[in-house]
């Protein structure tokens, strides 16, 4: 079983995503080779479940897991729900499942991410707008956002520039306008019960998603996708201050270690009091554990 006092951290950020490459000729390949040179990834091909276990298990970090949803945009067959949840089960003493179901399915979605939590011991639910081609304030994901609220679980959203499809033709025709953060300002004002992490640091849209956060009292940040010694010293003066209370760990695994993440985590300029906070208190209050 999951116990957080055993634990030296939670990341928040970590990606399931092997069973998604299913055909040869798919692009999915292709499509994680860019993904590896752009982050300089020692994985040609992303860990199984189990080996990301082994992972955070050797280090002692709880790791909050899920894949996305992207099929309809990418044409990358999607981790089916069910499986990641199983397999996520097997290893729940480091592991915390989140779904992804993309927002197009509509009420079929809503009715899926009601049984995932009800029956799959689903803890949240993953948006990609840029992957997954939508923009977040859009009305018609609102009966999924719906369904989310009510089950009082969390939605993490990818926010900024992304290194999905980075350097690849086209960026793999993925477009980034939609992962402002600024319209995360209305789903965060229609839902106000629902807690919302946007992901990374928000470049090129750093300031909006500070403002987003400080206004909307049920926003968070988590600090995935980048080294910390990138992190813009905005960001760092917020994460010490205002938002202490509402900033989470996470790296972006397998795309950037936490090994790595936390060795520059430990060289920047974070008061002793916040840290703590940072690493593992926050999700710990965030998730009720």
């Amino acid at each position: 079983m999951f116990d957080p006092d055993a634990l030296v951290a939670i990341d928040f950020h970590t990606h399931a995503e092997e069973p998604c490459g299913t055909h040869h000729d798919d692009g999915y390949d292709d499509f994680q080779a860019g993904m590896a040179a752009y982050f300089k990834s020692p994985f040609p091909h992303p860990p199984t479940i189990p080996e990301t276990a082994a992972y955070y298990r050797e280090r002692r970090i709880g790791a909050v897991i899920f894949p996305v949803d992207a099929e309809r945009e990418s044409g990358y067959r999607r981790y089916n729900n069910e499986e990641m949840a199983a397999l996520a089960a097997e290893h729940s003493d480091v592991l915390i499942p989140f779904a992804s179901i993309d927002p197009a399915k509509g009420k079929m979605g809503a009715r899926e991410a009601r049984r995932l939590v009800e029956h799959f011991g689903i803890r949240g639910f993953k948006f990609h707008p840029t992957f997954q081609g939508f923009y977040p304030n859009d009305r018609s994901a609102y009966v999924l956002y719906e369904a989310i609220a009510e089950a009082g679980v969390p939605a993490l959203f990818h926010t900024g520039q992304t290194g999905v499809g980075a350097g690849m033709r086209g960026g793999n025709n993925m477009r980034l306008k939609y992962s402002n953060p600024i319209y995360l300002d209305d789903v965060a004002a229609d839902f106000p019960d629902m807690q919302i992490i946007m992901a990374h640091p928000s470049f090129p849209w750093q300031e909006e998603a500070l403002a987003v956060a400080t206004h909307k009292p049920n926003v968070w940040i988590d600090l995935s996708g980048w080294s910390p010694k990138y992190f813009p010293p905005i960001l760092v003066k917020y994460a010490n201050s205002l938002l202490k209370d509402r900033v989470l760990f996470g790296s972006d695994w397998p795309a950037i270690l936490p090994d790595r993440w936390l060795a520059d985590f430990e060289k920047l300029d974070i008061k002793p009091d916040v840290r703590p906070l940072i690493l593992k208190e926050n999700a710990r209050r965030l998730l009720g554990i």
